[in-house]
């Protein structure tokens, strides 16, 4: 951009500064921390731009693992259409974990962004669309454990990465989210057990438009993330690892379908169809999964 003849404060705020403070606006605000206005951002963001010499210091991946948690949240209300946050995120995720639904990959170096290896194809709309998501739907009601890839990034990825594997909730600005590993000890080779009660919100409102979708939590757990190494989960102590991929204590379903929906279609007396076959190719169509 040209900043020249622009008032700068107090004259601090050199030219490139300001350029540079302008491209993480909108790398921030069109991919981290994406919301519904288009063309504004969250005050939020500009607290944490204020001194760049400590952008390095903050947790981006854990703030926008938080946001789109939330606005995962929101998008369960009835009322809520679309959905916000790093969507790239969310669709590599989805790639990465469940074969049936990856598109093709192109080959890349190890240093290479994972998620810049998928190709995206053509966004199909109208009837074509709708008829993806019935099938895609149908598919995600019978999926199987063989057809999860459990551990993506191989098995001790965690002790690359210690931080996750800590146990508490993880921030953005105002919004917090509850992190909990022992809820996927699978995606780190162990077996899955029943895991024990996490750290709750002290109050909530969640209403139906999603529109003022607010979680309150009390003061002191804004230390729990700089307290890592209090907070870490102890996988030889809570588990021991996987014979098999997907392997499981025997109680661990019973207490799993009490606590979720295992279907995302409504069941109905008719008789079940066979298994639909999905081609190679999938679309972000996927994502109106979550448009409910």
């Amino acid at each position: 951009m040209h900043a020249e003849g622009l008032l700068v404060r107090g004259g601090e705020l050199k030219i490139k500064e300001m350029e540079v403070q302008c491209f993480l606006f909108v790398l921030l605000g069109s991919t981290l921390f994406v919301d519904k206005s288009r063309d504004r951002l969250r005050p939020a963001i500009n607290l944490f731009l204020k001194d760049h010499r400590r952008l390095a210091d903050y947790a981006w991946g854990a703030g926008a693992l938080a946001y789109l948690y939330r606005q995962l949240g929101v998008a369960t209300r009835a009322g809520s259409k679309g959905l916000c946050g790093c969507l790239t995120l969310l669709q590599a995720w989805i790639y990465e974990y469940f074969p049936l639904f990856r598109p093709s990959q192109l080959p890349q170096s190890p240093d290479a962004p994972r998620a810049s290896s998928w190709i995206s194809p053509r966004l199909p709309g109208g009837d074509e669309a709708r008829q993806r998501l019935v099938r895609y739907r149908q598919l995600l009601d019978e999926l199987s454990a063989d057809d999860v890839t459990w551990t993506p990034y191989g098995r001790d990825g965690h002790t690359d990465i210690p931080r996750s594997l800590y146990t508490g909730p993880i921030r953005f600005s105002d919004i917090a989210e509850g992190y909990d590993p022992s809820r996927c000890l699978r995606q780190f080779g162990y077996r899955q057990i029943i895991p024990a009660a996490m750290t709750v919100p002290h109050d909530h409102y969640r209403p139906a438009s999603g529109s003022s979708y607010i979680v309150f939590w009390d003061p002191w757990v804004n230390q729990l993330w700089n307290n890592v190494a209090a907070r870490r989960l102890e996988l030889d102590f809570a588990s021991r690892p996987c014979e098999q991929p997907s392997e499981i204590v025997e109680e661990y379903v019973d207490w799993f379908l009490t606590r979720s929906h295992p279907r995302i279609t409504h069941p109905t007396d008719e008789e079940p169809q066979p298994r639909p076959l999905l081609v190679h190719q999938v679309s972000y169509d996927f994502l109106l999964l979550f448009q409910i």
